[in-house]
């Protein structure tokens, strides 16, 4: 599990978002097991504390969920894995316009941008 953490950022968060990713991009599938605490705090590098953290956010948002002595699984709920990735496309987009505004350009401007580079990722 490749994670770069940034200072400016809970590391538990980040280890959410990176299992958010890795779930949304179909690399981790509904009912796919997940690594225990311990595994991933090896892996990770860090405080089984956080990765406890991690799964409990995830568990409230309903994107994991733990079976009784099995371990904790990915949601077979494609509701909750729709709404993830909705919640995060619309995260990135956010940024994104923020940081086009920021640089100057206005609505028309940023449109255009986005409809001539999706337009030549296309014709790769």
């Amino acid at each position: 599990m490749p994670i770069e953490f940034d200072n400016n950022q809970p590391i538990y968060i980040q280890i959410m978002n990176y299992i958010k990713q890795q779930i949304i991009s179909g690399k981790l599938n509904p009912g796919d097991k997940i690594d225990s605490v311990r595994e991933l705090a090896v892996e990770l590098q860090i405080n089984p504390n956080t990765i406890q953290r991690t799964f409990q956010e995830l568990e409230r948002e309903g994107i994991v969920e733990t079976r009784r002595g099995l371990g904790r699984y990915v949601t077979s709920e494609e509701a909750a894995i729709v709404s993830i990735k909705k919640e995060m496309a619309a995260d990135l987009l956010g940024r994104f316009i923020q940081g086009m505004r920021d640089l100057g350009f206005k609505q028309d401007d940023i449109v255009a941008i986005v409809t001539e580079a999706v337009s030549k990722e296309e014709q790769k």
